[in-house]
Formats: C-alpha cells, sequence, structure tokens
C-alpha cells in the first residue's frame, strides 16, 4: 500500500461538455468526487493524499471560468474544513498564495490552523502550484545563507533543498495518478516525482469512483520498485 498518492484531476470541463453542461457543472461533481476520494483514501489508511486542484498555468484560462474556480474554491473551504478535522483529517495547501484574494487566504491559513494536530490522514491541496515555482522559490531561499556564510556551497546536498520545498517533512508520492486520458504530469511536484509509481487512465475525474480507485492501487501494489538496484537485490533486502 502506498504512503503518499498524488492525483491530478483531469476531465471535468470534457465530462459536462459530453453531457451537454457548462464546463462549471464538471468542476462541481469533481468536489464531490474529491469528498469520496478523501474517505477512501483514509479507509485505505493511506497517510497522505496531495491533490492538484488549480495550477500556475490554470490562470490561462476564461476569466469567468477562473473566477468561478475561485469562488468554488472558497465555497469548498468553508463546507469541508469542519468535516474534515472532526475526520480527524489534517489539511496542507502548497502553491504560490500571494495570487489569491485576502479571503481565500485567510480562509486557507485556518484551515490549517484547525486542522494542524490531525493525524489520521494529511491531505495536501496545491492550488496556484507548479513544480518548477516550487524548486525555484526553493533555490531562492537559499540565497540569503550563502551570502552570509551561514551556509556553503558544498553543504548545499538534495536534503537542504528538500527542506524549502512545499512538500518538506512529508514522504515523497509513491503512486501518481492521472485521470482524463493525459499521459504526462504538466508540471506537478517536478522533484518530488522523481521515483514515484505512474498511473494513467482514461476514467474522467468525476467519474474516478471506489472501484477505480482500488484499481491504481491494485496496480501499484503488483510492481517491483527498485529504486536503482536489481530486482534480485530487491528481493534479497524484502526477504532479509
Amino acid at each position: 500500500m502506498p504512503r503518499h498518492v498524488a492525483i491530478i484531476m483531469d476531465g471535468n470541463g470534457r465530462w459536462a461538455q459530453r453531457r451537454h453542461l457548462p464546463r462549471f457543472a464538471g468542476h462541481r461533481a469533481g468536489v464531490t468526487k474529491v469528498r469520496e476520494l478523501v474517505e477512501s483514501a483514509a479507509e485505505t489508511e493511506i497517510e497522505v493524499l496531495t491533490l492538484f486542484a488549480f495550477s500556475s498555468e490554470n490562470w490561462r484560462r476564461p476569466a469567468q471560468e477562473v473566477s468561478l474556480l475561485m469562488d468554488l474554491l472558497w465555497t469548498s473551504l468553508k463546507k469541508e474544513i469542519r468535516k474534515l478535522h472532526k475526520n480527524n483529517i489534517r489539511v496542507r495547501f502548497i502553491g504560490d498564495r500571494q495570487a489569491f484574494s485576502s479571503r481565500i487566504a485567510d480562509h486557507i491559513e485556518a484551515a490549517e490552523a484547525l486542522t494542524a494536530d490531525n493525524t489520521r490522514l494529511t491531505l495536501v491541496v496545491a492550488v496556484n502550484y507548479g513544480g518548477r515555482w516550487d524548486i525555484l522559490q526553493a533555490v531562492r531561499s537559499l540565497a540569503a545563507p550563502l551570502a552570509t556564510g551561514e551556509l556553503s556551497p558544498d553543504q548545499v546536498d538534495t536534503s537542504v533543498i528538500e527542506s524549502r520545498l512545499s512538500l518538506h517533512g512529508l514522504p515523497d508520492p509513491d503512486l501518481f495518478i492521472r485521470t482524463g486520458g493525459e499521459q504526462r504530469i504538466s508540471n506537478f511536484l517536478l522533484w518530488q516525482l522523481a521515483y514515484t509509481e505512474l498511473y494513467f487512465t482514461d476514467t474522467l475525474w468525476p467519474d474516478f469512483d471506489q472501484a477505480a480507485f482500488r484499481s491504481a492501487l491494485d496496480t501499484f501494489a503488483s510492481r517491483q520498485r527498485r529504486f536503482g538496484m536489481t530486482g534480485d537485490q530487491v528481493e534479497t533486502i524484502r526477504g532479509a
């Protein structure tokens, strides 16, 4: 069973279009699916679930759709956070918050503070997030300690950079899932997905139910994760 599952929830717009509905109807259906998946992940005893809710590139979408997505984010925060807290789920947001209104930013901070001590599942929501931005802000944070001599160039290793990335303190994803048929990672967790198992499905996000999630977990369980070693080495370590 993976400790950490990361998901790109793709296909909301196409799901709505196939039903002759406005694209926003697909986004609303997608929120309902998020609720179901969080429950499934918690029941399966997954430790961390990271969802790509809004990328830094999504600002390029039509202004009306972006506005509706922001409203949906705000209303979802108000509606769902206390329920998540009641179920002992910790909520953490990653991404550049500077572009959000003070209303949304305040709700994000309040949600994190309310659920900070919860232990059943950590739900990470990526909003206005990009993998390149994540690495860039980590590198920029090293500029001052390097300039003052507090940190020397020889001390900068992968652990130093990882401590400044958005998912610091959490395990890297074991399983990455993308719904909707596209087979790319779209600037999501570029550093953290280095050894992650990738799973792509044609199922559109609003149709991604518990059975589909279980299928992805079963596929993960059937794979041998070698991390640069040979298969024989992995089996020797497992047997030890």
